[in-house]
């Protein structure tokens, strides 16, 4: 099932990108091997895909979570949102390259509670992050510090949030189509 888009916009590459989006999408097929539909779309804006990959990034160098924990953070957001793309993207990074294991991507993509009690308290905390915009319930944040994760670590969710709020919001607004490369991943 395709999303549709809300407003057309050019998928640009990095020859007709405006800006510093064209040197971000030039890196972007260096690394990836091609430009992701999602990045060409933010590139009608500079700003918007600059915000995304300065974000993402960070929260990836600096937040201090394990490549699983990330993964749990990024797919707990991007399925309350609803957004496809990053979900189907999500997945193949979390399996191939993250190494979730299978039974907890399979909850993560469903919305159901996750094998691990410490990687659940993570799911619940994010989850309560984005729901409450930004005020957990009580419980949630007593899991989270019981599950031994920092005050720190919270800021680095709202990192997370940020990233995903540019991602998920401009995939809905473009109805990016998921690349071929995370196809298989793509929710029914």
């Amino acid at each position: 099932m395709t999303t549709s888009a809300l407003f057309d916009l050019k998928l640009h590459d990095e020859t007709t990108a405006p800006g510093e989006a064209a040197a971000i999408l030039a890196d972007s097929r260096k690394a990836l091997g091609f430009v992701p539909n999602m990045y060409a779309n933010m590139a009608n804006l500079p700003a918007v895909l600059k915000g995304y990959i300065d974000s993402y990034n960070a929260f990836r160098a600096t937040a201090g979570f394990t490549p699983v924990e990330q993964e749990v953070i990024f797919l707990t957001i991007s399925r309350l949102n609803g957004c496809r793309y990053c979900t189907a993207a999500h997945s193949m990074i979390a399996d191939k390259m993250s190494k979730v294991p299978a039974d907890v991507l399979a909850a993560l993509r469903s919305g159901e509670t996750l094998p691990d009690a410490r990687l659940e308290a993570l799911a619940q905390f994010t989850r309560e992050m984005v729901e409450h915009r930004g005020k957990p319930g009580a419980a949630a944040v007593k899991g989270f510090r019981d599950a031994g994760y920092t005050a720190e670590q919270a800021l680095g969710v709202v990192v997370a949030i940020a990233a995903k709020t540019f991602s998920n919001y401009v995939n809905h607004l473009a109805g990016t189509e998921v690349d071929p490369a995370f196809a298989s991943y793509k929710l029914a």
